[in-house]
């Protein structure tokens, strides 16, 4: 059994390795998931130097693409309420402004 997961860390490490930058999971939540998962795989143990070193290489490019999503969230959110120069006050003030609502 040990060598069936011995594999399909393998196999899922190889694939992490192939994937460049570029070819990012299509949205936040795929980027997300699969961060997710690596951290679940390097938490049981069983992966070798090699593997984790990977697997850890693969986390942090996941990392970035998910505060960069992330940013680009915070910037639409700020373009919402122009002018504004802080995104959490404009949502403050959309939230506590809004006197039309029933």
């Amino acid at each position: 059994m040990k060598k069936a997961a011995y594999s399909i860390i393998l196999n899922a490490t190889r694939e992490s390795r192939t994937m460049s930058e570029d070819s990012a999971p299509a949205n936040f939540e795929a980027s997300l998931a699969e961060l997710e998962s690596l951290v679940k795989q390097m938490e049981q143990g069983d992966m070798t130097l090699e593997q984790s070193l990977a697997a850890y290489e693969r986390g942090v490019e996941l990392s970035k693409q998910c505060q960069e999503a992330l940013k680009k969230a915070e910037l639409r959110i700020k373009e919402l309420k122009p002018g504004s120069t802080d995104a959490e006050a404009s949502l403050e003030e959309f939230e506590l402004g809004d006197d039309t609502a029933p």
